[in-house]
């Protein structure tokens, strides 16, 4: 994985919202599309370009696709993946994303991933 092609994934505020949220657990486009108040059609746009460029997965579910963080995941993008979380806990944006995350009953229980209570 290239240097220049993960600052091309978070280049843009939906990417970097996605991957804030991904960061806390896998995640089915229509829990993203909550969350972020975006049509699916442009949170689906947002995962396949980043899943194109290797920065997340995706697993069928039954009717589903549940997307999250690669599984192996080269140095130079764990470093810059960490950098964002570090980031995201004084954006209020992103504050407020995983706040939303942590109310929604997903599976067995929604995860709080750091978010205020």
């Amino acid at each position: 994985m290239e240097l220049v092609q993960i600052y091309r994934c978070l280049c843009d505020t939906t990417r970097l919202r996605i991957l804030n949220l991904l960061g806390c657990r896998p995640l089915c486009v229509c829990h993203l599309q909550e969350i972020l108040d975006l049509p699916q059609t442009k949170v689906s746009q947002h995962l396949a370009y980043l899943r194109k460029h290797g920065m997340v997965e995706c697993q069928r579910a039954g009717t589903w696709m549940v997307y999250r963080l690669p599984a192996q995941v080269p140095e130079v993008l764990t470093r810059h993946l960490q950098c964002l979380q570090d980031c995201a806990q004084t954006d209020p944006r992103m504050k407020a994303d995983r706040k939303a995350l942590a109310k929604m009953k997903i599976g067995m229980q929604a995860q709080a991933c750091g978010a205020p209570k």
